[in-house]
C-alpha cells in the first residue's frame, strides 16, 4: 500500500509586482470613457469636464490591478 505525506502551505495575494493598477471610467448615459491612467485624480477629472460638457452625472469608475498568488512568510525558524 502507497502512503501519501500531505503538507499544507499557507499562501497569499498581493499586486504583482512589475504592474501598475489602471484606473477607469464610463458614462452611464452615452458611450463616453476616460482615458485609462495610473493616475486616479487625472480620470476624475476627466469625469467632471465630462459632467461640465453633458451634464452627464453617474459614471462607472474601474479599478484593475493584477495580482499572484505566493507563499506566505514563516514568522519564525522551523521547529525540529
Amino acid at each position: 500500500m502507497a502512503r501519501a505525506v500531505l503538507r499544507f502551505v499557507t499562501h497569499r495575494i498581493t499586486r504583482h509586482p512589475d504592474t501598475d493598477v489602471t484606473f477607469e471610467a464610463e458614462c452611464l448615459r452615452c458611450k463616453w470613457k476616460a482615458e485609462p491612467s495610473t493616475n486616479s485624480a487625472a480620470v476624475d477629472i476627466e469625469c467632471m469636464s465630462h459632467t461640465g460638457l453633458s451634464n452627464h452625472r453617474g459614471f462607472r469608475r474601474i479599478y484593475t490591478s493584477f495580482a499572484m498568488v505566493v507563499r506566505a512568510e514563516q514568522d519564525g525558524p522551523a521547529a525540529h
